[in-house]
């Protein structure tokens, strides 16, 4: 076992004395991210280089300690909990905008750049980056990188694989490399795309060239407002097979509404049993055309009401019911279990409606929230943990849920990761010799098992013995998907 002192002290030649927390009341602070799995580190390291970082894998290296790679901790599967101990590398300070080149649409920054800060950075030139997950006001581009972070726009331009041209990182040994470059393709093995989602097990990510996308001439936010969720789910089916396919389609059902409007006050109407947030961007005449075609769609399916934003303050307002609403589920209850499981497209109803005969056949309250353009469910079940038997409950049905969602041919995750939260479930997807194939990446990046160990893959005698409580989140102010 590593000595804990000697441990601190080479960190602190690494990185200054002022960079190197080690009190427990410091480390507490770090014990966790967005979903409550909880584990206090050895010690936490607050690095502003790429050679500081490299620094302290070297130390890590040396005395064989676990390292965790941390960005603003919201992310929603434990892959930023030290499970193990070991050092945390929280990489906020490196939180620069490197480069921005306007002709060729690029951007180089540092991980701890927030998602929509660097928005804000080239707005003035007519640019924005694309992903964006619902808690962009905080999350860091180095966590979307290691998730492969998803969001409402994902719709049309892609999850974060698709936006990233390449990385500096960091490897176990303490070396620097590049992988990518600033053009779209690369000679050799996609070892970009190996290392997107990767969830800091192969390397840590120091700088990122990001694509930008030119801010489209117009925009145009339509709720339209549902009775029956059943309709709502059709809908979306309806809008994608008519051949349209809108910058965002975003599912919120009655709990969900409920919550948000008491918090938000976004506008959304009493009554509906769910509402769509559909977003189309683009050519200011293409735009009309899409929006009318998507009100036409939403028609055959027994609408409350279709209504378009009539400016850039009532768009505000809608899109912060939508992404603040996971926050508001603090009025219906004090936890939550977030599922974060996809499905085609086509099975939205049979998978909404299983989910809501659970909450009927269980007695537990399940909001359902979705990026339903692409399938991608966030069910949250709500409970209260202080009530003996519910949380075993509310995990039971959690697990219920992905097992369904890949029963119809979905996946476990479409932008949390698997982390702490869904190891057990991966035997669901994925046999034993498909473990193993994936589980030998890391060999091949000479990881010696010290970068976030313990995540994605199963491990001991067998699935079931690993504890679901890691996945249990708590509702209240901040939190977001």
């Amino acid at each position: 076992m590593a000595d804990r002192t000697s441990v601190i002290q080479d960190l602190t030649k690494a990185v200054g004395a002022d960079y190197v927390l080690h009190t427990l009341e410091d480390l507490l602070v770090f014990e966790y991210d967005g979903s409550v799995d909880r584990a206090v580190p050895m010690a936490v390291v607050i690095p502003e280089s790429t050679d500081q970082v490299a620094g302290c894998v070297n130390v890590a290296s040396r005395h064989g300690v676990p390292v965790v790679a941390r960005g603003a901790g919201t992310g929603l599967s434990g892959g930023a909990v030290a499970e193990q101990g070991g050092i945390v590398i929280a990489l906020t300070r490196m939180n620069r905008v490197l480069e921005v080149d306007a002709d060729n649409l690029l951007a180089v920054v540092e991980p701890g750049v927030v998602n929509i800060d660097l928005t804000k950075y080239v707005s003035n030139l007519g640019l924005y980056y694309a992903p964006d997950p619902s808690s962009q006001r905080a999350c860091t581009i180095g966590g979307n990188v290691a998730e492969n972070s998803g969001g409402p726009h994902c719709l049309a331009y892609g999850v974060t694989t698709n936006h990233v041209l390449g990385m500096e990182v960091v490897l176990a040994d303490g070396s620097v490399e590049w992988i990518g470059g600033k053009t779209r393709e690369a000679a050799g093995h996609d070892l970009r795309g190996i290392l997107v989602g990767s969830e800091g097990t192969l390397a840590i990510v120091t700088k990122i060239i990001v694509r930008l996308l030119r801010q489209p001439e117009a925009v145009k936010t339509l709720l339209a407002v549902f009775e029956d969720l059943d309709d709502a789910s059709a809908a979306v089916s309806g809008i994608i097979g008519a051949g349209i396919v809108p910058a965002a389609i975003e599912m919120m059902d009655d709990l969900c509404i409920q919550a948000a409007e008491a918090a938000v006050h976004a506008g959304y109407p009493d009554g509906a049993g769910a509402v769509l947030l559909v977003e189309v961007d683009g050519l200011t005449e293409a735009v009309e055309e899409e929006a009318e075609a998507v009100e036409e769609v939403c028609n055959r399916f027994n609408p409350m009401q279709i209504r378009t934003a009539t400016d850039e303050e009532e768009r505000e307002r809608l899109w912060s019911g939508r992404k603040g609403v996971l926050g508001a589920l603090g009025r219906l209850a004090p936890n939550y279990y977030l599922v974060d499981g996809t499905v085609p497209r086509t099975r939205l109803v049979e998978v909404l409606s299983r989910i809501r005969q659970m909450s009927v056949d269980t007695g537990y309250p399940i909001a359902n929230l979705l990026h339903a353009g692409d399938g991608n469910l966030h069910p949250s079940v709500l409970f209260d943990e202080r009530k003996p038997g519910d949380t075993a409950a509310a995990l039971d049905i959690g697990g219920k849920i992905l097992e369904f969602c890949v029963e119809v041919g979905g996946v476990l995750s479409g932008e949390h990761g698997i982390g702490l939260e869904k190891q057990q479930y991966m035997p669901l997807m994925f046999n034993d010799s498909d473990l193993d194939a994936m589980a030998r990446l890391k060999p091949s990046f000479a990881t010696n098992d010290i970068l976030n160990p313990g995540k994605i893959f199963p491990s001991g005698a067998s699935c079931g013995e690993f504890s679901q409580m890691s996945a249990v989140s708590k509702a209240g102010l901040g939190a977001s998907v």
